[in-house]
Parts: C-alpha cells; sequence; structure tokens
C-alpha cells in the first residue's frame, strides 16, 4: 500500500500536466539560473539578487536538470522523492518504535493524508525538512537507546540531519529537532545526566552540521556585502546584504511580523490549529484515540510517543505566536502519525468510533460532491476556467488563497473531477462501514487515492489561470522584441520559466525582489509608467504580459490603437506596441481589442 502511495505522488505531481505556476517557476528558473551561471551561491530572478531562502531544493532541482534536461517535470522530482521518502521513513520508524503492524499504519497515515499531498503539489522545501526532522528524531532516540548496537552513528546522523536542516530552511530545521529533543530530555530527567551528552556526541555533532551547513552561509555572505549589520529596523530602500536580510529580517523580524517586505499574511490562529483536522483526513478521526496512550518512558514505545508529543506541541506553539501559512507545521505530521499509528495498531472503543464518524464524513463528502456535479451538469462551461472564477487578491499572500476564487460556475469545469471524488467518497463510504480495523483502515487509504487523482485533475483544469505557458508559446513564436511584465514576477513567472529569458518589470520593485532591487550591481530592470510609455511609442517591438484588468490602465497611458492582442489565457494577455504583419509569416493579431 504504500508502493501504492508512493504511485499516486509520482502520477499527481511529477507526470503531465504540471505547469510551473507562481512559486513553481520561481524556485524551478532559480533552479536554472544556478546551472548555467555556474554561481550555486547566490539565487537570481531575472538577474535581481534573491536572498530569502536556503539554496538545497535549488540544488536537487539543478541537479536534476543537470542529468535529465530542464523540464517542468523534472523540477517537481526532489520534493516527490521527498514525499514519498517520507512516508517510507514514518513506516520505518513506526516499526522501529511499537511494532510492524502500527508501523505500517503510521506510513499509511503519512502517505494518504490530505496535507502531505496538498502541500506537495507547490515547489517549497518543506516536505524536505520534514524529512531531516523525523530521521533526526528517529536518530535522536537509537543514539539514546540502550539496546542500540551503533549509537554514534545515529548520533552523526542526527548532526547531518541538523546540518541539511539549516540548507533547507535555516533556523528552524535546527530549532524544532532540538527543542523537541531538550523538553523530551528535560521531561525525562536526561538533560544533565553525563551519559546522555557522551552518546549525543554534541562537539563532533556540531562539527558535522558546521561542516554540511558552513560553506554556503560564509560564501553568501562573502559575495553579498555588508559583511556585519545587526540593525532591527527593516524599511523601503534599505540594502544591508545576505547575512542580515537572511537571518535578521527573513527570520527574526519574521517571526515578531516586523519583516519587510510583509510579502506575506498568517492564518488566524484559531484556523492554524482547527485545519489540521482538515490535513490530517482521514486519519484525524483517530486523534481522540491518542488520549488512550501512554507516554511513560519506560520502554521504546513510550519514549517516541513523548518525544513525538514534544515536537508536535512545540511546532503548534511555536506558529501560534509567529506569523503562518498553512503548511509550515507540517514537520510535526510525522510525529502525529506515528502516535495515529500506534493508536490504531492498539484498537479500543475510540477507534472504532472514530471509524463510525469516518463513515459519516465520507458519506456527507460523497453526497456533496454529487450534488455540486448535477447542480452544475448544465452549466456552461466556455473558454477556462478564469472565467467563472471570483478574484480575492488581499487573499493571495496565504498558500490557499486561491480557494477563496471558487464559485457555483466555476464547479461547471470540474465535472469530471467532482465525478470522480463522489465515487471515491461513496465507495470509501461503503467499505469502511462494511468492514472493521485494518480493512477499514485500507479501504479509507484507496478512498483516498482515487480522491487524490480527482484532485490531480481538478489542478489541471487550473493550470490555464495559474500558469502563463500559453502566452510564453504564443510569445516563442512572435518577432523578436523588448518583454515587459506587468507588476509582480511571481505572477508571471512561468513566463520566464518557460521563456528561459529575462524581462524589463513594469512598477514592478516590490515584494520579494524589493531588497534585491537595491543591491550594488543590480541589473536595471525595474521600469515605471512612463519609462513603459516611451518605451511602448518607439517603432521597435515591444510586448507586455498583464492581467486583463490591466488593460484599461495601459490604454491611458498609451491609447487603445497601440496596444494589438498576441495571446489570452487565464485572465492574462499579451500585448505588443505594432501589429504583427500577416505577410511576413507571423502569427496575426487584431489591433485594439480591448
Amino acid at each position: 500500500m504504500l508502493l501504492v502511495a508512493g504511485a499516486v505522488y509520482l502520477g499527481c505531481i511529477v507526470s503531465p500536466p504540471s505547469l510551473m505556476d507562481d512559486v513553481d517557476a520561481v524556485q524551478a528558473q532559480i533552479a536554472r539560473n544556478m546551472l548555467t551561471s555556474g554561481d550555486w551561491v547566490t539565487a537570481r530572478l531575472d538577474g535581481v539578487v534573491y536572498l530569502e531562502k536556503a539554496p538545497l531544493i535549488y540544488w536537487a532541482m539543478a541537479t536534476g536538470y543537470a542529468i535529465f534536461g530542464v523540464h517542468d517535470w523534472v523540477a517537481r522530482i526532489p520534493v516527490a522523492l521527498s514525499a514519498m521518502a517520507l512516508c517510507l521513513l514514518t513506516a520505518a520508524f513506526g516499526a522501529w518504535a511499537f511494532g510492524k503492524r502500527a508501523g505500517f499504519y503510521a506510513g499509511l497515515c503519512m502517505a494518504t493524508c490530505i496535507g502531505l499531498f496538498l502541500f506537495t503539489r507547490v515547489l517549497i522545501p518543506d516536505v524536505m525538512l520534514t524529512f531531516t526532522v523525523a530521521l533526526g528524531m528517529w536518530a535522536f532516540l537509537r543514539a539514546l537507546d540502550e539496546e542500540e548496537p551503533h549509537p554514534r552513528f545515529w548520533a552523526f546522523v542526527l548532526a547531518a540531519n541538523l546540518g541539511l536542516g539549516l540548507l533547507l530552511k535555516s533556523l528552524i530545521g535546527v530549532l524544532f529537532p532540538l527543542a523537541a529533543g531538550v523538553i523530551y530530555l528535560w521531561i525525562t530527567h536526561q538533560l544533565f545526566s553525563a551519559n546522555t551528552w557522551q552518546k549525543l556526541r554534541p562537539f563532533s555533532g556540531l562539527l558535522i552540521m558546521l561542516l554540511i551547513a558552513a560553506p554556503w552561509h560564509i560564501l553568501a555572505t562573502l559575495r553579498n556585502p555588508p559583511y556585519f549589520d545587526f540593525t532591527l529596523h527593516s524599511g523601503p530602500g534599505q540594502y544591508h546584504g545576505f547575512l542580515w536580510f537572511f537571518f535578521i529580517n527573513e527570520q527574526l523580524l519574521r517571526f515578531l511580523n516586523l519583516r519587510y517586505p510583509r510579502d506575506y499574511n498568517t492564518v488566524p490562529r484559531l484556523y492554524f490549529w482547527l485545519l489540521h483536522l482538515v490535513w490530517l483526513f482521514p486519519w484525524s478521526v483517530y486523534l481522540p484515540a491518542i488520549t488512550k496512550l501512554s507516554f511513560k518512558p519506560v520502554d521504546r514505545a513510550g519514549r517516541t510517543r513523548l518525544l513525538a508529543l514534544c515536537l508536535t506541541g512545540f511546532v503548534l506553539i511555536f506558529f501560534t505566536f509567529s506569523t503562518t501559512q498553512e503548511y509550515y507545521s507540517m514537520p510535526c505530521y510525522p510525529a502525529l502519525a506515528l502516535l495515529l499509528g500506534s493508536a490504531m495498531a492498539m484498537g479500543g472503543d475510540w477507534i472504532n468510533r472514530g471509524t463510525r464518524a469516518l463513515t459519516v464524513i465520507a458519506t456527507c463528502a460523497g453526497l456533496i460532491t454529487l450534488s455540486l456535479f448535477f447542480l452544475t451538469r448544465d452549466l456552461p462551461a466556455p473558454g477556462d476556467i478564469s472565467q467563472a472564477l471570483s478574484q480575492h487578491p488581499g487573499a493571495y499572500k496565504l498558500s490557499l488563497g486561491h480557494m477563496q476564487d471558487l464559485t457555483l460556475a466555476s464547479f461547471a469545469y470540474l465535472r469530471t473531477p467532482l465525478l470522480v471524488a463522489a465515487i471515491a467518497f461513496c465507495l470509501g463510504a461503503l467499505a469502511i462501514w462494511k468492514f472493521t480495523n485494518q480493512r477499514a483502515f485500507l479501504a479509507a487509504a484507496l478512498m483516498m487515492v482515487l480522491f487524490f487523482h480527482a484532485a490531480r485533475m481538478a489542478m489541471a483544469v487550473f493550470d490555464p489561470f495559474m500558469s502563463s505557458r500559453p502566452l510564453a508559446e504564443a510569445l516563442l513564436k512572435s518577432p523578436d522584441g523588448t518583454l515587459i511584465i506587468d507588476h509582480h514576477y511571481y505572477t508571471f513567472s512561468s513566463i520566464f520559466f518557460y521563456m528561459n529569458r529575462t524581462a524589463l518589470l513594469r512598477n514592478g520593485r516590490f515584494f520579494n525582489l524589493e531588497y534585491g532591487a537595491y543591491a550594488p550591481g543590480a541589473p536595471d530592470v525595474f521600469i515605471d509608467d512612463a519609462q513603459f510609455k516611451n518605451l511602448w511609442l518607439k517603432p521597435e517591438r515591444s510586448y507586455i504580459v498583464a492581467k486583463q484588468s490591466v488593460v484599461p490602465q495601459l490604454e491611458s497611458l498609451v491609447g487603445a490603437a497601440d496596444l494589438n492582442l498576441v495571446a489570452e489565457s487565464g485572465g492574462k494577455v499579451v500585448l505588443t506596441n505594432h501589429p504583427i504583419a500577416i505577410s511576413r509569416g507571423e502569427t496575426p493579431t487584431t489591433s485594439a481589442v480591448f
């Protein structure tokens, strides 16, 4: 079953359609820039230094490009493989701690929960970080285990994972496992034991961690001066180098919600906690059974449960007092899966109640999706789904902000995924109701596998809205000219990836590129309205990629007669300043379409 879940990740994340969009294309293009430039230290977008993130995910993608070539599906391989590895690791950890049955259930929970599938659809390194945290926690327990024949090896594995965590998500890659470990040692009265620290080998471990993580941090600092700036003020037009931005602005000030630019939002704390019932679905119905488990550290099982509780508690409380996105708590998923797997293997009344609750929830989900299918069966679905979506730009700073764009009319474009999801939930509810214990768990897992394929089909429908690949393909077939991107790089990031070129950014000096725009030697790619107008009215050809809603602004600047449509898709357009002549064998356009 774990292999089946692995196939789901390869099928739903890597296989076409897997168009780049928003963050995806940003990450993928940074990796390509590193490969083509040979500079694997400083990330760049459109030639502008991008100092926000640690580089390991870029290195993994760039390595994939070097082996398989530059393709969108290649960029997704590291995340997909990390998700599969995490599921297998959780199963192995659970088998070591609780036995094979509980380990299998823990891996099953990890492989088929909604959160892991949903948040590995986006090219973010959190699943890779989650793997290092889970492996670090296992290594921590094994290094301290009296029956472990190779404690030194596991102490070094722990240290290596801390180093990798630094290269994935910086300080939290070290903070989460260390904090959980310290809390665990304090509770078990081992914090001040010389024997404990002898087994964990902190000094040699620190050396291993620094050997892995320090070289990049040092090189990035030296290549992006100034080196030492410790101001706690962050504001527009200021540049303090890599070290300040990466550690003080991006981490300390972000934690305090004082970071500038504030290109993010935060999930309300209550929602952040309650949404875990969704992210861990369908297995969250068994969370009450965890209260019946023993957390006394008298055996391997009890010690694992206690450490899992320490990690989960620290991660959730940490983000309760910080800025939060929906996926930030992913590092605690394996810990919760271990607790769930242990409870499911033990069985009992709470497990039976959870199974009955899951039957009801699956039935309701089946009825809702069927209702949406029948309510929209006669609704027209012309063009692409962008025509039926509402717009909530203020919500897009959250990772799932686009969910608010859905309308009843938009489900007309999702009829096939709705039908597949309805079949998954209805068949799942029937099977879960009929079976008990292990067969019910397997039925729930198979229900989720089918549902994930329905979700993948639905995601493909959103490709024209989220991705700009059709526009990039139209530009590649058009005559050469100066390319201008309107406003935000992220909105049209797939243009840069699929065309593999730089562009001018109209009023684009903000959010993620603002800090690097003021770095010494920053490329002159930012233009204002006056510069855009001057460029557009020249005899040389120019193109602009913009949202359809921006066209009236462009008309007020240069006049409708000089805006010639090249292509449109997903509520976005490509315009050029001069008509493309049919006589030259070029793609024709219509002048002043709007």
